[in-house]
Order: structure tokens, then sequence, then C-alpha cells
């Protein structure tokens, strides 16, 4: 009896949306550790002082909203930034059970360090600004659409 190859279509490598985006994102991430090892980061720690370096202070429910991390994953990040004396954590004092993150003067003063870093993966993806901007907008119309389904 033939086997019916359209059946297992589905399962080829070459028709999973989901690998390049791994594979994509796994090799960006590998472009940044170099970068991020003279700042003494790792690509998450870099992603938190990001939203610190915009936001100043954010609850860790927030931040882990923003960048879709769990408080399991957060919070060894947070701790380790803490100890570097980039952040501080406190709780809340109108809510004791909302801990918020605040960066530090210390912490402030890595982002003139890490300002050149985006332009400098930038020229490691050579996509025209079109393109990026395209790939952008489906990124995160995709995320939204996680985050819709909760």
């Amino acid at each position: 009896m033939a086997e019916n190859t359209d059946k297992y279509a589905s399962l080829k490598l070459g028709n999973q949306l989901c690998f390049p985006l791994y594979a994509v994102s796994k090799e960006i991430v590998k472009r940044y550790t170099p970068l991020l090892e003279e700042l003494d980061l790792t690509y998450t720690q870099y992603l938190v002082m990001m939203v610190l370096w915009e936001k100043k202070s954010i609850s860790v429910k927030d931040l882990g909203g923003m960048l879709f991390l769990d408080s399991g994953t957060l919070t060894p990040v947070l701790k380790k930034l803490e100890s570097k004396g980039y952040i501080d954590r406190k709780r809340d004092e109108k809510d004791e059970r909302v801990l918020i993150v605040t960066i530090t003067q210390t912490g402030d003063e890595l982002k003139d360090r890490a300002v050149g870093i985006p332009l400098q993966i930038g020229g490691c993806v050579h996509l025209e600004p079109d393109e990026a901007k395209a790939l952008y907008k489906v990124l995160y119309k995709i995320l939204g659409e996680f985050e819709k389904q909760g």
C-alpha cells in the first residue's frame, strides 16, 4: 500500500514557521553574547535593562508581561542585576504584594556603554529598512495574538 506523502508534509522541517524563528533568534542572541559580555550582562539581563533604561521603575509583573517572561525566569535575573548594583527591588508602599524594580544610577550609567549594541547587531542582519519594519510588524502581530490567548 502506497504511503500518502502529503499526510506528513506538516512534519517537514522546511514547512515549519517556528523553526526559522527559533534559529534566527538563537543566532542573533549568539551575536549579542560577546557584546554583552563586555557589560557583564546576559541577553535576558540586557532585555531587563533596556526596559529600565526607558521606564526607570516598573512592577515585576509588568516587566514580565513586557518581556514575555514568568516570575520563575525573571526572579533570578533580577537578583543577579541587583547583586551587580544595577537595580533595586522593593515592595510597593501602597500594595505590599507588588514588587517594584527601579534602576540605580550605576545601572542607568551602563546605557552609555550599551548604546552602540543595537547598531552593531543591526549590521549582522542585512535587511533593508522596509524589510525590517515589515518583519517587526509581523512578529509583534504574532506576539499580540499570543497575548490575547493568554
